[in-house]
């Protein structure tokens, strides 16, 4: 009959020693997520304003075009292609040629941007430790 008394003496204390580390695991857990929750939040507030926002400038963007379309079409479509065309060839490599001119029809084109890439490699390369 002790040995039951002490099987049920234990039961008792394993009982409460789980509720209690239960009890700690929640009031661990718990303010956790509910911070992360907060954060998640956040971004999605901020990420929604910054969205909005960029939205917005863009149909002002496009509005102020469209106002100065409106005014002078034809200096406003030459404008939008050359800005077009500046953001399309700015990474190409450009050939100028001539046409009509009674000469070779090749432009001599000094290449400045690919000069200064070469420039600066090589001066890397002389560095100390070979530029690595």
């Amino acid at each position: 009959m002790i040995d039951a008394f002490d099987d049920v003496q234990r039961a008792r204390q394993d009982k409460e020693r789980e509720q209690n580390e239960a009890t700690a695991y929640a009031n661990d857990i718990l303010p956790r997520a509910q911070g992360e929750a907060a954060r998640m939040v956040q971004e999605a507030t901020a990420y929604r304003e910054r969205v909005v926002k960029e939205a917005e400038g863009e149909a002002q963007r496009f509005l102020s075009v469209y106002e100065a379309y409106k005014g002078n079409r034809e200096v406003t479509t030459r404008r939008l292609f050359l800005e077009r065309m500046q953001e399309v060839l700015k990474g190409a490599n450009k050939v100028i040629i001539e046409g009509n001119r009674g000469g070779p029809g090749v432009v001599p084109y000094l290449p400045l941007p690919e000069i200064q890439r070469r420039s600066a490699a090589g001066q890397a390369d002389q560095t100390p430790g070979g530029g690595r």
